[in-house]
């Protein structure tokens, strides 16, 4: 009887350990409120979509070819650079609400003008807002432009389209075009004109801005044989 009652109790004992709850004082975060808890670790979703494109390094601005204007009527005597951009173009009625608006790729671009590619037209003279950038991510030119030609397939290649003159900008963004045509040699001339000794010794960053650009004029008067808006 005895040996009986012995492996009963010891059975109990060891249901006893197995269904005891653990007691507060032996969980290693007893007594912390639920905010000082860890909290519990979230695997990382995989990044997809647009997160993937913007890895994608961005492709290199290539400056334009820069040529002679052919006679056309919008470039004026200005050099006119081949560059294929958007340019989005709008008529304001009289109420100040746009009347028409769409969107045109330019074929070439010059200070004074551009020939965008089209098989729509506008009545000549038609007077046209118009915006488009040079690059990739730069701040947009803005402008008021005329029709003042236009071909209808009877242009190189059979192209159509029609040529628009700048009338007038907005902000000074027409700097954005001279740069397009000057920026390069105008930057390598400043930068080489600021290592002399005349320029270092000037007071002020106003005054050697003055003296490189007093610099330039005298380049351009002086020196027959290069014309600075060419880019050569």
């Amino acid at each position: 009887m005895q040996r009986k009652v012995a492996q009963k109790g010891s059975g109990t004992a060891r249901a006893a350990v197995a269904e005891a709850p653990v007691g507060k004082e032996s969980r290693p975060d007893a007594g912390r409120g639920p905010e000082s808890r860890p909290a519990a670790v979230k695997e990382p979703r995989p990044v997809v979509g647009v997160a993937l494109e913007s890895r994608r390094p961005a492709a290199p601005f290539v400056a334009p070819l820069i040529e002679m204007n052919q006679g056309e009527a919008e470039h004026r005597q200005f050099p006119r650079a081949q560059l294929a951009t958007r340019f989005e173009v709008w008529v304001d009625g009289g109420d100040g609400e746009r009347r028409f608006a769409a969107s045109f790729t330019s074929v070439n671009v010059s200070v004074s003008g551009a020939f965008l590619e089209s098989t729509f037209y506008l009545p000549m003279g038609t007077v046209l807002g118009v915006r488009f950038s040079l690059e990739p991510g730069a701040a947009p030119v803005q402008a008021r432009a005329e029709i003042v030609r236009e071909e209808r397939g009877n242009g190189p290649g059979g192209r159509s389209g029609f040529g628009i003159r700048f009338l007038d900008f907005s902000g000074q963004t027409e700097v954005a075009l001279a740069r397009l045509f000057v920026g390069m040699r105008l930057r390598a001339f400043a930068e080489d004109y600021l290592k002399s000794q005349r320029a270092r010794s000037l007071p002020n960053e106003v005054e050697r801005v003055v003296d490189v650009l007093a610099a330039w004029e005298l380049l351009k008067a002086t020196t027959s044989s290069t014309d600075p808006w060419q880019g050569t």
